[in-house]
């Protein structure tokens, strides 16, 4: 037997042979996923989710060196079903103490673990997994074979009609991009936004999820769907009298109109929204 140590898996914390995941940056900031939040929170089939769940279980994974985002999650969703139970995870336990110094259980709760969702049946008879993940700004550093096993991890784990929501956004969360998946696989795309924060819909691009951020090259389907939605964008500069919402959503209905599979409407598209079907960009 050969006595050279083994190396350790990389995708697993250390010193927890069960938490799977890479620790995170840990970088967050108060209000930084509204946009995400009000979304699940005001988009009727994914807040059914959480409304019709037989356990009201949401999920906020890798929330970071402060749990002030899960904080607000909680807040956020409480109108969408009571008895709701939100848990933050983390791997990093010192950020576990921290969640734990403000949380309020069952309500609210925070624990160890990562992809893995490890001891979330604790207490709960008969739980079939989670109603919600969110997962914002967790696969940033991995690699897209990578990013795709972690979904097809996650979403194996989700209650028969779960979502998992995962995405990124920039440190103010004025730029953002999600996917919705159910256990079968992606649903939607969301690209969101301070309308008057950016010159073009294509800005976004850096945000894209790691399963389509190295896709928008010419070719792919999520580069067709970023140059159209800026032509839209431009067609729509006489609305800017208006304002930049004003133009963002008379750029999204132009969008609709040539008809791209758009899943949202005009009252979405006002709040600097644009949900398309995956379809639409599936690699």
């Amino acid at each position: 037997m050969s006595s050279t140590p083994k190396k350790k898996n990389p995708r697993l914390a250390a010193g927890r042979a069960r938490a799977l995941g890479v620790p995170t940056r840990g970088t967050t900031n108060p209000n930084r996923l509204r946009r995400v939040d009000r979304w699940i929170a005001g988009t009727p089939w994914v807040a059914r989710a959480i409304s019709r769940a037989t356990d009201p279980v949401v999920i906020d994974l890798g929330y970071g060196a402060a749990p002030v985002t899960t904080v607000e999650l909680a807040d956020r969703l409480a109108p969408v079903r009571s008895g709701l139970r939100v848990i933050g995870l983390e791997l990093d336990a010192e950020r576990v103490a921290a969640g734990k110094a403000v949380a309020e259980p069952p309500r609210l709760e925070f624990r160890r673990g990562g992809f893995e969702l490890a001891g979330l049946a604790a207490g709960i008879r008969g739980f079939e997994g989670p109603a919600l993940i969110r997962a914002l700004n967790v696969l940033r550093q991995y690699t897209e074979p990578e990013a795709w096993k972690a979904w097809d991890e996650v979403c194996g784990r989700l209650a028969p009609d779960g979502l998992l929501v995962e995405g990124t956004c920039d440190e103010i969360g004025r730029r953002c991009c999600w996917v919705a998946l159910d256990r079968a696989g992606p649903r939607t795309l969301t690209l969101a936004c301070l309308p008057s924060g950016i010159d073009k819909p294509s800005d976004l691009a850096e945000r894209l999820p790691k399963t389509l951020i190295h896709r928008n090259v010419p070719g792919e389907k999520i580069h067709a769907l970023l140059a159209d939605l800026d032509s839209c964008w431009d067609n729509a500069a006489p609305m800017a009298t208006f304002g930049p919402r004003a133009r963002w959503a008379q750029a999204a209905r132009l969008f609709a109109e040539r008809g791209w599979p758009v899943r949202d409407n005009h009252r979405r598209w006002r709040l600097g929204e644009l949900t398309v079907a995956w379809s639409a960009v599936a690699p």
